[in-house]
């Protein structure tokens, strides 16, 4: 890809961007949130067609325009999307296939071809499910392979990955990057956007950094590490932000106010929404005071967001039992309406579906969970309506002081980068002004220089007497931002740690404990 110029209505995403990937190679692609990453793909792949951007790409040596995702594909170009485009009550098989079905003469569908194709093509990228599964009845990093199985049934020469392990954990993450070693062994060259800095020193071959939508500089892995052993994640950074991040958590500033107990859930217990005799969260109990971050850390299924979400208005599960107390009152928060009037907000794992109206500005987006402070005057002096001169000043505020990199605060959110919906999300909760924020992976699919921002963000939260309960799947994070962490394991809490007698062994060994003996 040579001089890739890419511009939006008010917004230059790409300047004069150069990429160049051998085959064979594992090609790595770094850069904050709204650096040009995915847009650059989407370039390469035919989402934006030639004609919308500037530039010349060449593949195999030949000059290349394709017109839609389905030219691509068929030089040997897949792109498998952050977000998955299976559709889950389709069988695998179908999924492999979808749009590119094995046909007889007649133009039936032949199953029998079809079911023989994805067992060869599930054996190849490890799974052992048979074709005929329903995709909602396998995990996500199943489902990730599956993805690349279906790449594979396109005879695919350049694998394109955007934040191919950002909801995997480290057991399905190694997974995925071990079957992409073994592609590159056969010859398939992949580029991966990610992250996550210490896959890409793992796996890649070369990283090319991008900043501001331009080209940093391009590093060869394995020559760099040779000459320059401590090629870091620090080494990495710099090129992506522009500056060394000397440190990756900011000093906690302390909150200097009365010591007293902000949150405390007492005997919490949820079931299963649909299985009622299985319960998720058994028996919680836990404390968070006023300018204190506490985290829960815990392995995927342990409970961590089904307590977040049926304490937050029971918006998950069956509740059983257990009470919830917001500045030493016992509230109940039956409705998430609810949870909010009592002081509670909860910033959701999955922003996209739960946290943001996509299709809707920014300002609007910053004022849902405000709305009754938003009144003006409707039909006959009654306050029925927004006053949008009031939600513009309020979402320009936050869009300055958060640093969303937007144009205006009309921007659809959806058009925005990860980092800066994340950002957009806080915003809202932040002007609600609740006592107790519960943040559910913050910084999931977020680059370490938004990351730095939002910590910032929380950490000032924190000083103003805020209760923060912080999740999360990284046990840095949590090290370097909670004063106290609990653990938890089949919904049960299975520990609480000091921040200054914690270590990621010690959280690891309480994570996995066993909680029917009480044994690790």
């Amino acid at each position: 890809m040579r001089s890739i110029t890419k511009t939006f209505p008010g917004v230059k995403a790409l300047t004069e961007v150069n990429l160049t990937v051998r085959p064979g190679e594992i090609h790595a692609i770094c850069g904050e949130n709204g650096a040009g990453k995915s847009t650059l793909m989407k370039v390469l792949s035919g989402v934006h067609p030639h004609g919308s951007y500037e530039g010349e790409i060449r593949f195999e040596g030949e000059p290349v325009a394709f017109k839609d995702i389905q030219a691509s594909e068929r030089h040997g170009i897949v792109i498998i999307h952050q977000e998955l485009t299976l559709v889950p009550y389709l069988s695998i098989a179908e999924n492999i296939f979808l749009g590119n079905e094995r046909t007889s003469a007649r133009g039936v569908i032949d199953w029998n071809d079809t079911y023989r194709r994805a067992g060869a093509l599930l054996k190849r990228v490890g799974l052992r499910e048979k074709p005929q599964t329903p995709v909602a009845d396998i995990g996500v990093g199943k489902q990730q392979l599956v993805e690349i199985a279906k790449a594979l049934s396109k005879e695919v020469k350049l694998l394109i990955l955007d934040e191919p392990t950002a909801a995997l954990n480290d057991e399905d993450s190694a997974q995925l990057l071990g079957l992409i070693l073994e592609l590159r062994e056969q010859g398939v060259a992949s580029i991966i956007i990610s992250h996550k800095l210490n896959e890409i020193r793992e796996v890649a071959d070369s990283v090319t950094i991008l900043r501001d939508g331009q080209t940093i500089e391009t590093l060869t892995v394995r020559e760099t590490l040779s000459a320059t052993p401590e090629l870091s994640e620090e080494r990495i950074i710099r090129g992506m932000v522009g500056r060394d991040l000397d440190h990756r958590f900011p000093d906690r500033t302390r909150y200097t106010g009365e010591d007293t107990e902000a949150l405390a859930v007492a005997g919490w217990t949820v079931r299963h929404p649909v299985d009622h005799q299985r319960t998720v969260v058994d028996d919680v109990s836990l404390t968070v005071r006023r300018g204190e971050i506490v985290g829960i850390a815990g392995l995927m299924g342990a409970g961590r967001t089904e307590l977040a979400m049926s304490v937050f208005g029971r918006s998950y599960g069956h509740y059983v039992g257990g009470t919830v107390s917001v500045g030493g009152r016992e509230v109940v928060t039956r409705t998430v309406s609810a949870a909010i009037g009592a002081g509670i907000a909860y910033v959701t794992e999955d922003r996209k579906r739960y946290g943001l109206n996509l299709i809707d500005t920014i300002g609007r987006n910053i004022s849902l969970a405000s709305l009754p402070g938003m009144r003006g005057r409707g039909v006959g002096g009654i306050g029925a309506v927004v006053d949008e001169h009031l939600e513009r000043q309020v979402a320009e505020r936050y869009r300055t002081s958060m640093n969303i990199k937007a144009p205006s605060v009309f921007e659809r959110v959806g058009r925005l980068s990860g980092g800066n919906q994340q950002k957009v999300v806080l915003s809202k909760w932040i002007h609600a002004d609740p006592e107790v924020l519960i943040l559910d992976e913050p910084t999931r699919r977020i680059d370490v220089g938004a990351k730095y921002e939002i910590y910032t963000v929380i950490d000032r939260l924190a000083a103003d007497g805020k209760a923060v309960l912080f999740i999360s799947s990284e046990l840095p994070e949590l090290l370097g931002m909670c004063d106290r962490i609990y653990t938890m394991a089949e919904g049960r809490l299975t520990g609480e740690v000091a921040r200054a007698d914690c270590t990621q062994e010690l959280l690891m060994r309480l994570m996995t404990r066993d909680t029917t003996t009480n044994r690790s």
